[in-house]
């Protein structure tokens, strides 16, 4: 597992002056590595690929991190991991939630589980320590939306999915709980 440190590393690095929205602005690092503590304790997973892609999987998408540097530290198969779940920022926000429901049940199992995983994880910070000035509904949509991508992820892990149902359900609003 040196692979595994020297990932967190990396991200740690890679993600050092960035925050967490909530109201304690908790340092960005804790996401990556709850991903990768739901894959391997909650879901069993213990394919180092899958790990280090989580660990790994903002570094594209929010820091200066190339593909290219993924697959000199990481390898191909990591670095193909990553790219699957990062989303296009120069897409509107819009754009990029609509892509992530089309393409959830087109990319590999390996990425399935890790955009599985980011989806509990950000339902779980969303429950504990909701984003600042989000209201009700932001929180609601949120949850929808995340359940909309998981229902195309569906196959890919069902003790995972049945976490996810769980975090569902624990925010899912009034109407849907009925």
């Amino acid at each position: 597992m040196n692979q595994l440190i020297r990932a967190i590393a990396f991200a740690a690095d890679k993600h050092r002056n960035q925050r967490r929205k909530d109201a304690e602005a908790s340092p960005y690092i804790n996401h990556p590595i709850a991903l990768a503590n739901v894959l391997a304790n909650e879901g069993g997973i213990d394919d180092e690929r899958v790990l280090l892609a989580a660990v790994l999987h903002d570094t594209i998408e929010d820091t200066d991190t190339s593909r290219d540097e993924l697959v000199q530290w990481f390898g191909e198969d990591v670095a193909r991991i990553v790219d699957e779940v990062t989303d296009d920022k120069s897409l509107p926000k819009a754009e990029r939630k609509r892509l992530q429901i089309e393409h959830a049940a087109h990319i590999s199992r390996h990425a399935q589980l890790v955009k599985l995983a980011d989806k509990i994880c950000n339902l779980r910070d969303i429950l504990a320590m909701p984003p600042s000035g989000w209201s009700e509904q932001r929180k609601r949509e949120y949850f929808d939306w995340a359940k909309r991508v998981v229902d195309e992820l569906r196959g890919a892990h069902a003790g995972l999915e049945t976490v996810f149902d769980e975090a569902y359900r624990q925010g899912a609003p009034s109407e849907h709980a009925a």
